[in-house]
């Protein structure tokens, strides 16, 4: 246990906190309780995204949808449209469905403990803490990765993470105060994110040097541990990139479940390992019967869990024949969900094709 109560080291850090806080969109004045809204749609952008990343999108989005229950009424298009470009487009479905659950059953007012909130789509245990603390300053204990490692090395945690977390979770209970939780909670994040960065921290200025056990080590650097990750597997596909005669191009919906769900896609063959698709194998999968011509190059993008090479096979569509999907004129892409994927292809076809 570092050598300090744990209400003196959660003085000192809201006193770190006040001087240093970080200034971000979402974020209210320390000593002030946030907008619900925002400190929600905030922390689900952050999932898996940078704060940098972040901070256009959620501008945008107040925006355009100042409430939460004028994001209720907006078109699902609309939203998978603002959010491309963030990833992880699973969020952006469950924000919807969640925005329309706070609306209709609760009149657009988020409840106020974290047991209500995980009940809501899209929120999860970190979300709920997240809402509850900085919102409503409910002593919640807020656990992100910054805070997870600020907590490993107060207390020298040298078991690997993720199956080390419900320990790093307890100790960060110990800390946690009933005043001000939400300004702690932004405390301890900022505390990572600034200082206790991943390499090279900068002990010196920390508010917990004197009672972190890890800087009394020597070995805060190298904490928290974690599993080595397993090498991602390469899968192939080949994607169609359809021409009709007045140059609008064809755009297919995905399936809502899955990866990519509900997203505007460049239609392709299926994605898998082995074997690499072959042309006139693929030629059964594609949208229009034609003659197609092969890219030079490829479409590279990394995924959580596999790598994916596209190559890109071009043609032009038969009048009158018919195309499962939808025709875009080019300078409309904008006005549709395509993924970050998915704009790689239209970058790729548009540099090779013409």
């Amino acid at each position: 246990m570092p050598h300090a109560s744990p209400s003196a080291l959660a003085e000192r850090l809201l006193a770190w906190y006040d001087h240093n806080a970080r200034t971000l969109p979402w974020r209210s004045l320390p000593g002030a309780h946030a907008d619900p809204y925002h400190v929600w749609l905030s922390e689900v952008m952050l999932q898996q995204t940078t704060v940098v990343a972040v901070a256009p999108y959620f501008r945008a989005f107040v925006e355009r949808w100042p409430t939460v229950k004028d994001l209720a009424a907006a078109p699902l298009d609309d939203v998978l449209t603002a959010w491309a470009g963030l990833g992880y487009y699973a969020r952006a479905r469950n924000l919807h469905k969640c925005a329309q659950r706070v609306a209709e059953w609760r009149d657009g007012v988020f409840p106020d403990d974290e047991d209500a909130l995980r009940q809501l789509p899209g929120i999860g245990d970190y979300t709920a803490a997240a809402i509850a603390a900085i919102a409503f300053g409910r002593p919640a204990v807020v656990m992100d990765g910054n805070i997870e490692r600020v907590i490993a090395r107060m207390f020298a945690v040298v078991e690997a993470l993720p199956a080390v977390k419900p320990k790093l979770k307890a100790l960060a209970g110990r800390l946690t105060p009933v005043d001000r939780p939400g300004d702690y909670a932004q405390a301890a994040m900022d505390l990572g994110a600034t200082v206790c960065t991943p390499r090279q921290p900068a002990c010196v200025l920390c508010p917990w040097r004197d009672a972190c056990e890890g800087c009394r080590q020597g070995i805060a650097d190298g904490l928290p541990a974690k599993q080595p990750k397993p090498e991602r597997p390469t899968r192939r596909g080949i994607a169609f990139w359809v021409v009709r005669k007045d140059g609008a191009i064809l755009l297919r919906r995905r399936p809502d479940t899955g990866l990519l769900g509900g997203m505007m896609e460049i239609p392709s063959t299926p994605w898998r390992d082995d074997p690499p698709w072959e042309l006139a194998d693929a030629a059964a999968e594609a949208p229009v019967k034609t003659v197609w011509r092969p890219l030079p190059g490829l479409v590279r993008h990394t995924f959580t869990h596999f790598h994916l090479e596209l190559t890109v096979v071009a043609g032009h569509a038969k009048v009158p024949e018919l195309a499962k999907g939808l025709w875009c004129q080019l300078d409309r892409l904008d006005e549709y969900a395509l993924p970050t994927l998915m704009r790689k292809v239209v970058r790729h076809a548009l540099a090779k094709a013409y």
